[in-house]
């Protein structure tokens, strides 16, 4: 079964946090996909993965890409995994995807101070521990450690 990790995001916005899960993935030699929910976050992701750091960028793409199936990461609107992804991000409350047993790790980065989302989030973890996922939840402590909860 897939491994499901859920991240709390409350001290470090997506912007922060996400570029460092997708380093660590490449270092592991995994091709990366990351699904948003709309347009707006998914051009804002392309724009941040380029500009993050001073001295570093993700090497990406976006399935509208003549390329993406070539790409390392590729980030989408859609249920598709356009570059043959092992691990799957799920941001703005993208759903899990149907194929989620063919992802090594999947991803849920949802905003703690938004009510929606954290609803929206433990609806995900029910679906994934009924389908009988490994499901680990981790959060934040008060000097940005990631610390697992569950």
């Amino acid at each position: 079964m897939t491994e499901i990790l859920f991240y709390h995001l409350q001290r470090q916005p997506l912007e922060q946090v996400l570029p460092n899960l997708i380093e660590r993935s490449l270092a592991r030699q995994w091709r990366a996909v990351v699904q948003a929910a709309s347009e707006e976050r998914l051009q804002a992701l392309d724009d941040q993965l380029w500009t993050y750091s001073d001295d570093s960028f993700l090497p990406h793409g976006t399935d509208r890409d003549v390329d993406a199936a070539s790409q390392p990461v590729v980030l989408t609107l859609r249920d598709t995994n356009p570059n043959g992804a092992s691990i799957r991000f799920l941001v703005e409350g993208a759903p899990l995807p149907e194929d989620a047993e063919s992802y090594a790790r999947l991803c849920i980065l949802f905003d703690g101070t938004d009510q929606e989302a954290l609803l929206r989030a433990r609806e995900q973890w029910k679906a994934a521990k009924a389908a009988g996922h490994t499901i680990a939840y981790w959060q934040q402590d008060e000097d940005g450690r990631w610390q697992k909860k569950a």
